[in-house]
């Protein structure tokens, strides 16, 4: 049994089961096939095989019981539980690198690409570095040519060498050919944008180091890892994903409002 700590509770870890796995296990509790008496084989064959899973639901379960809540009345306060949560939105932990047992979380490479391959009408996403552009980018372009009528902006951060003396016009217009002529994979091209003060001469004013993604203004993902394949598979990155559409609405808001006063200059096609 996974142990939860002195004073902590194991009950959310039934409000954040995947949808299908909570349905079976209400479904198992109304009809008197698990109880909070059950062996733990008999929970991992409702919960499924996941390190953890199991015991975090087997602890829950027996914390209910003393409380006096078993069978169909764990699964109708599982259900109101969900109902209520849904209203007010329990992030996903979102991890790059090692797995670790017993955690219940999303992986950073999943999320990006189910954002940026499902996003019907709009997609903002903003990383302070990327590498490999036809990779990167390729489930976005093609996403684009699926959905013609699809928003993207693209938020990226153009740097200048230290040693670099370039006038600013001429970094812009190099990272834009090498951008269009060898990064990005499709024909539909998405808006992209830039930080200027990052090309200051005199030293950076600042940098766009934000990294989100905002799909149609009802999930939003901010994540410390960057559009690279370390970042997505090898580092120890942590992000939230939420569902939610205030919260993804005021993001999408906030990167407008920098366009709009012109902290984000558009790049040239």
């Amino acid at each position: 049994m996974t142990d939860a700590g002195p004073g902590r509770s194991a009950l959310p870890a039934l409000a954040t089961l995947p949808t299908h796995l909570r349905r079976r296990l209400e479904a198992a509790l109304e009809t008197g096939l698990l109880s909070a008496s059950s062996p733990l084989v008999a929970i991992r064959s409702v919960a499924g095989p996941s390190d953890g899973v199991a015991e975090d639901v087997q602890s829950a379960l027996r914390e209910l019981a003393d409380m006096g809540i078993e069978g169909p009345v764990a699964a109708a306060w599982i259900r109101t539980v969900v109902r209520v949560s849904s209203r007010n939105p329990f992030p996903d932990l979102v991890w790059s690198g090692p797995e670790v047992p017993g955690l219940h979380t999303r992986d950073t490479r999943r999320v990006y690409e189910e954002l940026l391959g499902s996003a019907e009408r709009s997609l903002w996403a903003s990383t302070y570095a990327f590498f490999d552009g036809p990779r990167a980018f390729a489930v976005l372009a093609r996403r684009m040519e699926e959905r013609p009528g699809l928003r993207v902006r693209l938020l990226l951060n153009i740097q200048r060498d230290h040693r670099d003396k370039t006038a600013p016009d001429s970094l812009v217009r190099r990272f834009a050919d090498r951008f269009w002529g060898a990064e990005w994979p499709g024909p539909a091209l998405p808006a992209v944008y830039y930080d200027p003060r990052s090309l200051d001469p005199g030293g950076p004013g600042g940098v766009l180091h934000a990294k989100a993604v905002v799909a149609d203004d009802q999930a939003v993902f901010v994540t410390s890892a960057n559009l690279t394949e370390a970042a997505l598979d090898r580092n120890i990155e942590l992000g939230l994903l939420v569902r939610d559409h205030a919260l993804a609405q005021a993001v999408s808001h906030r990167f407008q409002e920098l366009i709009d006063r012109g902290l984000l200059v558009r790049l040239p096609d």
